[in-house]
């Protein structure tokens, strides 16, 4: 291996309260803002277990919803009252009325309550094949909680006002074992004095955190100043930061590298430079408060078997990625062609490499996106997948089992839409209200390629709607119309909004654009291309099923700041793992 890795956790916040089964539980958050709701999960005997420590003497909430709300959800409600634990099994219809399940499928372990706090232990099946309950699959969970000072009584729950919320999890995310020595060096890439604060105990305010690397060209003058996200003045050089290598959301856990792999520090093929950017969510609008939260990275001078790359796949970033207004589903391909992998590999490791974490990235119109994975033709088990898909929510997949990318593999990054709410084209772009659709494939070991993207031929998708020709040469970007008539002098993308969308179009352009040729970028450590690169011809689309995991019963917002920085790594590191690092401070 070259070069010293670095590896990566993240660390979690104690429990609020004492006491239990006995039986730790691997996974735990923190629900509310306050830290008075704190939850922790994790298998136990084929089953799924839950752990609901609460600061009331009433009774405790907890529940799987489709989209964060109340309606059509699958709820828990339990407690002590008068010293007898109660656990009761619930459901709401679309109207969000509330009604008991005629199948109690979850299953009360243990229950205590003091004079501060409530903990509840249960369990139940991932699938029970009751249709008022919710299949717990790899995909994000939006659980929802809720609380009250008095325990339920005859008429049912009573309402709990504000005492209530959501949040977006991935409850079976696979994990490797974390072997960090009792105590490991670290360094901390940290934002400078930017409003609003996460101040210790109110870490979900800061909301998802992305750590990318940047161009080795970078110029040290920009380094160390903040910047608002994608404002005007934020400089060009950091537009050039592009793959992402870190990541942490509100509710996600430590992630750290396999124990033969880490990411090294200090070759040229190493990141020199990387962009922190930092989402904040401040609801409450509060003023005055400043915050240095970002990552705490470890390290080790232990060398690791290997080092490991990351390689971005999907739909170049880029204004000809284009969504329809009005419509309810959408999806758009990327993809890493068979002719790409096969260069790349068969140049530097014929043997192929092995794909251990994914994390799978769309911005807000986004709701499922799933990595397929071909070879010679013929689908293989999907990477990874997440069909709820929560822009507020992103953070690594570790893969059940590694799996090993070929020469001659092809895979294609698949994402869903919905625009429903939007009277405008949705453009491929870096801000939120654009779109992207992209995975990133965490591996070992590293080999030179670290792009390997598609974006489909512009030309066709304005002849859909009836463009004839532009003006050439291409001076202008957006490039201008010349003819018809209607669309003349207009930019093409002006062009697009101006044509009168609905369901129909959308739908016979979705068809248009999943069978068009695409442009491949086949790209190395550098920025410089692997010699398959331009126009290439897909072969017909045909919809293929899913290979996933059969469902057996019974089986296992408008007050948000985001907020960048560049800094300078240091060298002769491997690192392990990372956290969330908080050190907001009142001003």
């Amino acid at each position: 291996m070259c070069g010293w890795p670095l590896l990566l956790l993240w660390g979690l916040l104690p429990g609020a309260a004492a006491g239990g089964s006995g039986r730790a539980l691997p996974h735990q958050t923190v629900l509310d803002s306050q830290g008075k709701y704190w939850l922790s999960w994790g298998p136990r005997g084929g089953r799924l277990a839950f752990r609901l420590e609460v600061r009331t003497a009433g009774y405790v909430g907890f529940g799987f919803s489709p989209t964060g709300a109340m309606a059509a959800a699958d709820i828990v409600v339990g407690g002590v009252a008068q010293g007898r634990p109660y656990l009761q099994d619930y459901f709401t219809n679309a109207n969000r009325e509330l009604k008991k399940d005629t199948q109690q499928d979850y299953h009360l372990e243990y229950a205590m309550e003091n004079s501060t706090h409530t903990i509840i232990e249960f369990t139940r099946e991932l699938h029970t094949c009751d249709i008022n309950d919710k299949s717990i699959t790899e995909s994000t969970v939006r659980v929802i909680w809720a609380y009250h000072h008095e325990d339920v009584g005859e008429a049912g729950p009573k309402y709990h006002d504000s005492n209530r919320g959501t949040k977006s999890l991935r409850l079976l995310n696979h994990e490797t074992s974390k072997v960090l020595p009792t105590v490991v060096p670290y360094f901390d890439l940290v934002n400078q004095d930017v409003e609003p604060v996460i101040q210790r105990g109110h870490e979900s305010l800061v909301h998802h955190i992305l750590l990318y690397q940047c161009s080795s060209s970078f110029n040290d003058s920009i380094l160390d100043y903040g910047h608002e996200c994608y404002h005007p003045n934020m400089p060009d050089a950091f537009l050039t930061c592009e793959t992402v290598i870190f990541a942490w959301a509100i509710g996600g856990e430590g992630f750290s590298y396999p124990p033969h792999v880490g990411l090294s520090l200090g070759t040229p093929l190493d990141p020199r430079y990387v962009l922190l950017e930092v989402h904040y969510d401040n609801p409450t609008y509060k003023e005055g408060l400043i915050d240095n939260s970002g990552l705490r990275l470890f390290h080790t001078t232990d060398i690791r078997k290997y080092d490991a790359g990351v390689i971005e796949a999907g739909l170049w970033v880029s204004l000809f990625h284009t969504i329809p207004p009005g419509m309810p589903e959408f999806r758009s391909e990327g993809h890493c062609t068979l002719e790409c992998l096969e260069e790349a590999l068969e140049a530097e490791k014929p043997s192929g490499i092995h794909v251990f974490a994914v994390l799978l990235h769309a911005h807000l119109a986004g709701r499922g996106i799933r990595l397929r994975h071909f070879r010679k033709g013929e689908e293989m088990r999907l990477l990874a997948y997440d069909d709820d898909f929560d822009f507020n929510f992103q953070e690594f997949q570790y893969l059940k089992e590694e799996q090993t990318i070929l020469p001659g593999d092809n895979l294609i990054t698949e994402c869903r839409y919905n625009t429903k709410d939007r009277a405008r084209m949705t453009w491929g772009g870096l801000s939120t209200r654009n779109e992207m659709c992209l995975s990133y494939l965490l591996y070992y070991p590293r080999i030179n390629l670290t792009r390997c993207a598609s974006i489909p031929d512009i030309m066709e998708q304005l002849q859909f709607i009836g463009v004839k020709e532009i003006y050439r040469p291409v001076t202008t970007w957006p490039f201008i119309i010349k003819s018809p008539k209607q669309y003349k002098n207009l930019s093409f993308m002006d062009a697009m909004n101006k044509f009168k969308w609905a369901k129909k179009e959308g739908l016979s352009f979705n068809k248009l654009v999943l069978s068009l040729p695409v442009n491949v970028r086949c790209s190395k450590t550098d920025n410089a291309e692997w010699s398959i690169q331009g126009m290439t011809a897909l072969p017909p689309h045909v919809e293929r099923p899913y290979k996933t995991e059969p469902l057996v019963c019974g089986a296992s917002s408008s007050s948000s700041l985001h907020r960048n920085r560049a800094l300078e790594l240091p060298v002769g590191f491997v690192v392990l793992g990372s956290m969330l690092h908080s050190t907001g401070l009142w001003s």
